[in-house]
């Protein structure tokens, strides 16, 4: 069973989105919060697997939610999805450098949204390719004189390479196609990355591989 949380300041959306999940036999809504605060105090307390978090409300914003939960070792297990009214803007990538997931249009369509749930608890980044360039190109202008570099010379080539098809967006599956081995492999390979880059999830590693230089803004 999926664990979701709604946070959300706008009763409407949090409706409409319970509506949704209440009708899946493998999902639950296990809490609500209007505002950031509230939600995190309930991912603490009920530990959903899903916390599907407005980018903006009072009292705590989204981004700095999602913060709080990626910084809490409790909070793990939670891939923060961020709902946005907007699309591409620049509090997006500011909510993924913080640690989420991906992100979500609030008018998207019912089935891509259900799928867009279980793709997140599964560990998977919710980010198409095109997204990801798009987001890359405009809000990553140079790498980042960081540890990320340092941290990228622990990884194998395999793992590096591994780490560069997932900033271009592309599944395990996809991955394994490109790199002639099987996708457990491929999975090994991206596994032993975000754990050697303290990545919580594929999210992470797409920004991290831009971050470090791994990826060039702009590239195929």
């Amino acid at each position: 069973m999926i664990r979701v949380l709604l946070v959300d300041d706008q009763p409407l959306i949090r409706s409409g989105f319970r509506a949704l999940l209440d009708l899946e036999d493998d999902i639950e809504v296990v809490a609500e919060a209007a505002d950031g605060a509230e939600g995190l105090a309930l991912a603490r307390e009920r530990l959903p697997d899903i916390a599907l978090v407005d980018i903006q409300m009072p009292v705590l914003d989204g981004i700095e939610t999602t913060r709080r939960i990626a910084a809490d070792p409790s909070l793990a297990g939670v891939h923060v999805v961020i709902l946005t009214n907007y699309g591409l803007d620049e509090y997006v990538f500011h909510a993924l450098r913080a640690g989420a997931a991906g992100f979500l249009v609030k008018d998207v369509q019912p089935e891509d949204f259900l799928h867009s749930v279980r793709v997140a608890a599964r560990g998977d980044a919710l980010l198409a390719p095109s997204i990801t360039r798009r987001l890359i190109d405009r809000y990553v202008t140079q790498p980042f004189a960081t540890a990320v570099g340092k941290s990228l010379e622990e990884l194998t080539n395999r793992e590096r390479e591994a780490v560069a098809l997932v900033a271009q967006g592309l599944s395990n599956d996809e991955i394994a196609d490109r790199m002639v081995i099987s996708p457990l492999t491929a999975k090994t390979h991206v596994n032993r990355a975000m754990t050697k880059l303290h990545a919580r999830d594929r999210a992470q590693l797409v920004v991290l591989a831009y971050e470090s230089g791994l990826v060039v803004p702009g590239g195929s």
